[in-house]
């Protein structure tokens, strides 16, 4: 089994790129604190993470350098040869889902997307949430008080 469940803040601004083939994929890292704490100071891991096609372009357009997000994915070595001739090694994290954590000045998010809750249409009604915008969400009338959670 290789799952991967992180929660952390983005170190930078995600990186969005695509393939010669047209896929978006995003590359990002995130500090996730220690569970432990030496001598009083809270020390980080930075992890590297890898996102492709629908949630790259939903990490690119909702996240920045500071968001707090939570995600799960799974490790993924890769090796080359460096330009002297060793073998180079890399683990990264490939996001398979990707959450909103905390409020919105907590999680620091863009875009307002603390507003916005995701959606998932019925094939056999394409409106049948009335506007739903391109990523899958749609407007929620109210404040933030006014949920249930």
């Amino acid at each position: 089994m290789n799952k991967v469940i992180l929660m952390g803040r983005l170190t930078r601004d995600p990186e969005m790129r695509q393939t010669t083939s047209g896929i978006a994929v995003c590359s990002f890292s995130i500090a996730v604190n220690r569970r432990f704490a030496k001598d009083g100071q809270q020390n980080a891991d930075f992890i590297n993470c890898t996102a492709w096609r629908q949630q790259a372009e939903f990490i690119c357009k909702y996240f920045h350098k500071g968001s707090m997000m939570a995600l799960v994915g799974s490790l993924q070595s890769r090796s080359w040869d460096g330009q002297d001739g060793k073998k180079q090694y890399a683990t990264d994290v490939v996001v398979e889902e990707v959450h909103f954590t905390g409020s919105k000045q907590e999680s620091g998010t863009a875009g307002g997307a603390g507003d916005y809750q995701m959606v998932q249409p019925s094939p056999a009604s394409d409106n049948a949430f009335g506007d739903i915008d391109s990523m899958g969400f749609q407007t929620i009338e109210g404040s933030e008080d006014d949920l249930p959670f």
